[in-house]
């Protein structure tokens, strides 16, 4: 009898053994199945991907690639043109084939165009039409500068251009559209809501009557583009992007030399965390609104937010439109222990920690600005 419940008991176990080995098989041919199917599944998405979007059209779209843009800016302007069917896809197909030397312009596609011709003709530019108007805006450019240069090129003169940038109903439909900007702009003792968001660069247009609004986009996208590209840095600061952006400003007002814009933001940082002025002359001059080429004692009373020697903290808003590397270094600040920073008129700038030291600088060098004026 206990041979017997044994040998039961055995046959018991291997018929559940038996079970758990078909119960196993059959879960690993449904995964190798299902891994299969996402395979062939994928690579017949990626492959009708690549295909036109209407091998059948003779349509013709126009499409205009900015200056600057990368693969997926482009991606994203050709699916939205309805010239190719996915915008990510284009992407990572230009880097896996490490297709470079894309233009800027204009360019005639069309949906019968598959996306191999595209990069030949994007390379190639052999459909880029010559723009109508461009102009370019130097990095540390006041707002007023850049509303009449974009005159100057444009078919828009300074007063409509004013009056469109001022409209509060356009600016509130800004806000919406960009995520660069926020409610902050519309802040009273802001001078310009765009002043800093007009990023500087190069700009083409091929429509001769390019509107306002769409030449102003293309400028916010620009520093909307920084924004991303520093998101994790801005999410990690104590600032927001607006007065980091305002930093930015003052740091392309005062720097004349690349290395010494991480050394400036980081003075500025360290003034900050002490709770001291910032007392930087490019914010008096922005305040009297005048491009002054020394700052005087009468100068420093000037009774504006933008005062940083009158005022704690950082200014209302940017000073003037900050180039890349000048947001870069903001955004990636050195970090030293200056307190005090001095400029030369030859573009030396020189560091101190010591309030004492820093003065003995302004006095020792001082004079070298009152003859660079009279020069």
């Amino acid at each position: 009898m206990f041979r017997r419940t044994t040998k039961e008991g055995l046959t018991e176990k291997e018929r559940q053994a038996g079970i758990v080995r078909k119960i196993i098989l059959i879960t690993l041919a449904v995964l190798v199945t299902l891994a299969a199917a996402a395979a062939i599944g994928g690579w017949l998405y990626i492959s009708s991907s690549l295909e036109p979007v209407d091998k059948d059209s003779e349509e013709q779209v126009s499409v205009e690639i900015p200056i600057g843009s990368n693969a997926s800016d482009i991606g994203s302007i050709l699916e939205d043109a309805d010239v190719i069917k996915n915008g990510m896809v284009f992407q990572y197909y230009v880097r896996y084939k490490n297709e470079q030397g894309f233009q800027a312009g204009t360019y005639e596609l069309s949906p019968s165009m598959n996306i191999d011709t595209i990069i030949d003709q994007l390379k190639e530019g052999t459909m880029m039409k010559e723009p109508s108007f461009s102009f370019t805006i130097p990095e540390g450019t006041w707002y007023k500068g850049i509303v009449q240069t974009m005159a100057e090129a444009g078919p828009h003169d300074v007063e409509e251009i004013r009056t469109k940038l001022a409209d509060e109903e356009y600016l509130n439909q800004l806000i919406e559209e960009h995520d660069a900007l926020t409610d902050t702009v519309l802040n009273e003792e802001i001078r310009h809501p765009l002043e800093g968001y007009l990023f500087p660069a190069t700009y083409e247009f091929v429509d001769e009557n390019a509107s306002i609004e769409e030449i102003t986009t293309r400028m916010i996208e620009q520093t909307e583009e920084i924004m991303v590209e520093f998101s994790e840095q801005v999410e990690e600061s104590d600032y927001t992007f607006h007065e980091l952006l305002t930093l930015a400003s003052i740091v392309e007002r005062e720097a004349r030399q690349e290395e010494d814009r991480p050394k400036i933001a980081g003075v500025l940082f360290n003034r900050l965390e002490e709770g001291m002025r910032l007392e930087v002359d490019p914010t008096v001059s922005y305040a009297m609104g005048e491009h002054n080429y020394m700052t005087s004692t009468e100068d420093l009373q000037t009774d504006s937010p933008f005062n940083t020697y009158q005022h704690t903290g950082i200014p209302p808003g940017p000073i003037a439109s900050p180039g890349r590397s000048s947001i870069e270094a903001v955004m990636n600040p050195e970090d030293n222990t200056y307190l005090f920073f001095y400029a030369r008129p030859g573009g030396e700038v020189i560091y101190n920690e010591k309030y004492e030291d820093h003065r003995e600088v302004q006095e020792q060098y001082r004079q070298e600005w009152v003859e660079a004026r009279e020069e």
